[in-house]
């Protein structure tokens, strides 16, 4: 009889505890740009160079995952180099005693310009997702330590929320991951609970419909704000990919050498998992991939291996491609251009507009930029993005 009772008891309490609120789908289009940490040194792309008035929000790549915790990746740019007034976004130079210096301390000024501005701190990416194996294990702990970090009272009130970019659950990108399907899920979970829900909880997820069936990305935007799809990188110059595709194609075209390789694939297929439209980011990426060693114009042809670029073999700045090698052609709702005997593939102005109007004929919740300092300096993509 007292077992009876105490069940009843707890079954009571739980029918009367207030429920957690659900994340909500944003409130409108989402209009977002990664800032990456490093930008500021070889590239020179600054905080006082975000066009912010096209954004609707500002995600800071990248925060470290060491061991399963949230850390600063470079706490030089992130907090402490100080910036120059002719850098500055309000023209004021940093005080040498000046508590908060740095892109951060620039991240401030532009919130207080752009009051209407959301700015997420991103954590993990391509090279710094190997500790998010650790974070699935213990959650709540890795939950704990996000949320210390980036409520810390250095810069508090700077950051709105969290961007996960675990790279990948459940399947490998340059380290592998075993930890389940419902691993993202939990992962958000402990952050959602950490973060409550008047804060932003975001994940970026594959474009690869490989990777996608991995995981349980349904159950993880149940606990997420959005999920942003990786809608590029599909194909390039580097291991076997010895014939020329666009990298971001928008839908698949005759003789594309993997079907599903484009981001109304992807799309559909996050949609078929059940992840809310409403909830559903894509990715631009502000750069294009490359080949040499290429006699044709056409997509398919063979190339001898990847294009010389400023920072990366095979990859450059559209701001450079645009003007350098001026596109020759469109294939699946992307561009491609042929110079010499080189072939890259990257989005214009006119190619975003359609990404746009593709995402607004989904009901998708929006699309975001990878990343902002491709672009010109007049904003030319950032500026068909935000339609």
């Amino acid at each position: 009889m007292r077992a009876f009772l105490a069940l009843t008891l707890l079954f009571l309490a739980a029918c009367s505890a207030p429920a957690r609120p659900a994340p909500r789908a944003p409130d409108g289009p989402v209009v977002a740009g990664y800032f990456t940490e490093w930008g500021v040194y070889g590239r020179g792309f600054r905080v006082s160079d975000v066009q912010a008035a096209r954004l609707t929000h500002l995600l800071y790549a990248f925060g470290k995952v060491d061991q399963g915790r949230c850390a600063v990746g470079d706490a030089w740019a992130a907090y402490q180099k100080p910036v120059t007034a002719a850098n500055s976004v309000d023209g004021a130079a940093d005080a040498a005693d000046a508590p908060l210096r740095g892109n951060f301390g620039q991240l401030r000024k532009l919130k207080a310009a752009h009051p209407g501005l959301k700015i997420l701190w991103s954590f993990g990416g391509w090279t710094g997702s190997a500790g998010f194996t650790a974070a699935a294990a213990d959650p709540a702990a890795f939950a704990k330590s996000c949320h210390d970090l980036v409520t810390d009272s250095r810069w508090a009130g700077l950051f709105d929320g969290i961007d996960v970019d675990w790279e990948y659950p459940n399947a490998c990108g340059q380290t592998c991951d075993t930890s389940g399907r419902e691993s993202l899920a939990r992962v958000l979970g402990g952050l959602r609970a950490a973060f409550g829900p008047d804060r932003l909880v975001t994940a970026a997820v594959p474009g690869d419909l490989r990777k996608l069936a991995a995981t349980d990305y349904s159950a993880a935007a149940a606990q997420a704000d959005w999920l942003g799809a990786m809608t590029y990188d599909y194909f390039g110059a580097g291991g076997a990919d010895a014939r020329t595709a666009p990298h971001s194609a928008l839908t698949d075209y005759p003789g594309i050498p993997r079907a599903g390789a484009s981001t109304e694939a992807t799309v559909s297929r996050l949609l078929g998992q059940g992840v809310p439209a409403a909830k559903l980011l894509f990715g631009v990426g502000f750069y294009g991939r490359g080949w040499t060693g290429v006699h044709s114009p056409a997509p398919g042809t063979a190339a001898t291996g990847p294009a010389p670029g400023k920072y990366e073999k095979g990859m450059e700045d559209y701001k450079v491609l645009a003007s350098r090698c001026p596109p020759t052609g469109t294939v699946g709702g992307t561009a491609y251009a042929r110079c010499g005997t080189q072939w890259w593939s990257y989005d214009t102005p006119e190619t975003i507009r359609g990404k746009v109007a593709f995402a607004r004929s989904r009901a998708l919740g929006g699309v975001f930029a990878w990343e902002l300092s491709g672009d010109t300096p007049d904003g030319a993509l950032l500026t068909a993005l935000a339609g």
